[in-house]
């Protein structure tokens, strides 16, 4: 059975004042994420806030532990990231055989 699941966590960066600066904390939280815990990454909402962001994370294996973990991983990376504040964060699972 294959598992999937979708992460995405809505986030504050106070700190920022342009959206070069919101980029540079965006690019280093996505490209972290990808690199340790190798889950797909990227920006997917509020692309022209200043403060604001959205970004979107997945993983899958083949067991719901397996991704549940990485999932928790990649949460708490994100939570303790000192430029952001996490608002929402969301989970979507996909199940199927194969």
């Amino acid at each position: 059975m294959l598992h999937a699941c979708a992460l995405t966590m809505d986030l504050h960066i106070p700190e920022s004042g342009s959206l070069k600066a919101k980029r540079t904390v965006v690019k280093h939280v996505v490209e972290t994420s990808k690199a340790r815990f190798g889950v797909a990454a990227a920006e997917v909402g509020y692309h022209d806030r200043w403060q604001r962001t959205e970004l979107g994370f997945a993983a899958v294996a083949g067991s719901h532990g397996h991704v549940e973990a990485v999932l928790d991983t990649v949460e708490r990376f994100v939570w303790s990231h000192p430029e952001v504040e996490v608002l929402t964060g969301s989970r979507v699972w996909l199940e199927a055989d194969h």
